[in-house]
């Protein structure tokens, strides 16, 4: 039998196949993360990348396949909350959930995630993943630059919605009470009280559900408050991150820059790890290095360097 797809089609096909099988519990998502780098390197699809790998049998692929084939996108979605919400359950952990946040246009990884940068941005989510492997509980990541304009909300925006993409329960938080940004790539419906708000009165958390990627959460930064550095170091701050690692297998957290506010130092202080962000030919390199010299006080674990080139 032939069936005639454009490469479109494929490449969805292959996406909604990884996901009915990591919802079915017949794929981990470091099995998914080998897939995508063998699809990528034997120039097959997705079912044929991984029977190759021995990570499934034709009888799993098969399912999969009739889930993604004539299952709804709604309805594969809704497959995957149900397998979110029995892990949720089983942590115990309060979360308050008041909307939906619209994922923006800017978003590059969803608007062309064929392209160039999204390939990278998925290179970058395997190398943390393999970091991560032998890892019990979630992992915080902060995202430090040292100044304004380098890129690093949206790459901590795109990173989310990669690991979103692979089944990883993510949570996106934007600790940039100052000048936060992320609220144009994830706009919430109606009022929102983001974080500010939170720890000035010693609430509960209110998150968002990413439109169409129910695996991703978003606490977003909200109105302004005062004193943000003494609201996201008082401790409230860091009780949350120790609570959230045992919901979600991916933290990411933006920050404000470095040059201008200490806030990213002291997040980063009791983070697990820490990507730092530079812009090529932009990012002055006395600031640079005034920023890695900064963080030699903190004891924080920098994992990784990223230097946008757009």
């Amino acid at each position: 039998m032939s069936v005639e797809a454009t490469d479109d089609e494929f490449v969805n096909l292959g996406r909604r196949q990884r996901e009915a099988l990591i919802a079915m519990g017949k794929l981990t998502i470091e099995g998914a993360v080998r897939i995508e780098e063998a699809v990528r390197t034997m120039g097959v699809g997705y079912g044929d990348a991984a029977l190759r790998l021995g990570l499934i049998t034709p009888g799993d692929l098969e399912d999969a396949t009739a889930v993604a084939r004539h299952q709804s996108r709604k309805a594969s979605d809704s497959i995957i909350e149900g397998v979110l919400h029995k892990m949720s359950s089983k942590r115990n952990m309060p979360v308050k959930y008041v909307g939906i946040a619209k994922a923006g246009t800017s978003l590059i990884l969803l608007r062309e995630p064929d392209n160039a940068y999204s390939e990278q941005i998925r290179a970058l989510r395997t190398e943390l993943l393999l970091l991560n492997s032998a890892s019990r509980g979630g992992r915080s990541l902060v995202i430090l630059s040292p100044c304004r304009g380098e890129g690093r909300t949206q790459l901590c925006a795109e990173l989310a919605v990669s690991f979103a993409q692979l089944g990883q329960p993510t949570l996106l938080v934007d600790a940039d009470l100052r000048r936060p940004r992320l609220h144009s790539l994830f706009e919430p419906e109606g009022r929102y009280d983001g974080l500010g708000q939170e720890l000035a009165s010693g609430g509960t958390p209110e998150f968002l559900t990413a439109e169409k990627l129910p695996q991703l959460s978003v606490l977003l930064a909200g109105p302004s408050v005062p004193n943000p550095l003494e609201l996201l170091t008082n401790g409230h701050f860091q009780g949350h991150m120790a609570d959230w690692r045992k919901k979600y297998s991916m933290i990411i957290i933006d920050t404000p820059p470095i040059t201008e506010f200490a806030d990213g130092l002291a997040i980063a202080s009791f983070a697990d790890q820490v990507v730092i962000v530079g812009r090529s030919g932009s990012t002055p390199h006395k600031n640079m290095k005034e920023m890695l010299r900064r963080m030699g006080d903190t004891q924080a674990r920098i994992v990784g360097a990223v230097y946008n080139r757009f």
